[in-house]
């Protein structure tokens, strides 16, 4: 499943092929047909993201929304969903598109999403109100997550994969951030320290951000690169550098222990015992 950077670099992707135009939007697989329809000709008026989230806003030519307020598609990508964009002329469409926007030089293809639906002004409010604050968000702070944080019981591993908690982090950031603070993944939230908390947020802004740049993760500081320590560079289909991430049984770069693995939260969980002590 997408992290949230992946969503807010698509929500940019959006908003600069498609933003202040009319689209043509259409669902070649049918099971957004009559939604399409409504929305065929208006404008993209915004795109927003948060968490695995994207909102796609719409506007007629009178500056109301289809229905007479404010439109959004409501996108998330679950394990499946991909969004591939190109260059018009848009070719006939292949496999399962659910939804296609098109003008006069780029097309968008969605396919396989969780959810992609038609939605009100109240109900995109119902969806932010129902998850936690995001990084990249920049109205969003550490404080509504460390009000949570600091009262729980669960692991912070699973507390920071929990998006009423905090939106947008994933299984990748989830382990490299905690290793990056030296942070056990199981110890309880409440068994943190407000100043650690504050940290992890603000290296997973930090993070985040580079990752919507570079549309991919790394997470090594300067000095743990290939370049730097004369190591090989990541064989893996994610890309990106990592220091424990789906690295089970491999050694530490900066201790040389064996980096561990253990199902957390429905997800596997990597970190560095030597790294991250109990």
């Amino acid at each position: 499943m997408p992290e949230g950077h992946t969503i807010h670099r698509l929500a940019a992707d959006y908003r600069e092929r498609f933003g202040g135009r009319s689209v043509r939007v259409t669902s070649p697989q049918g099971r957004f047909a009559d939604s399409a329809a409504l929305l065929d000709g208006t404008v993209l008026e915004r795109t927003e993201a948060h968490g695995k989230h994207l909102f796609l806003g719409f506007c007629g030519r009178d500056g109301f929304g289809a229905r007479g307020g404010g439109e959004w598609i409501h996108i998330h990508l679950g394990l499946f969903g991909t969004v591939d964009f190109g260059e018009a002329p848009a070719p006939p469409p292949a496999g399962t598109v659910r939804l296609r926007l098109v003008n006069p030089g780029s097309y968008v293809d969605l396919r396989g999403p969780t959810a992609c639906a038609l939605i009100t002004d109240g109900e995109k409010v119902a969806i932010h109100a129902r998850l936690g604050p995001d990084p990249l968000r920049p109205d969003d702070g550490p404080d509504r997550a460390w009000a949570r944080i600091s009262r729980s019981r669960t692991t912070i591993a699973a507390l920071l994969m929990d998006q009423k908690v905090v939106a947008g982090v994933g299984n990748v950031y989830r382990a490299e951030v905690l290793f990056r603070h030296g942070i056990d993944p199981y110890r309880p939230g409440k068994d943190l320290t407000e100043r650690e908390w504050r940290a992890l947020w603000a290296d997973l802004t930090a993070l985040m951000r580079e990752g919507v740049r570079n549309n991919r993760i790394d997470t090594v500081r300067p000095e743990h690169t290939p370049e730097a320590m004369g190591r090989a560079p990541r064989a893996d289909d994610h890309g990106g550098e990592v220091y424990v991430y789906r690295r089970a049984r491999l050694p530490c770069h900066i201790c040389g222990g064996e980096i561990r693995t253990a199902a957390l939260a429905a997800r596997n969980l990597f970190w560095c015992a030597g790294c991250q002590p109990a």
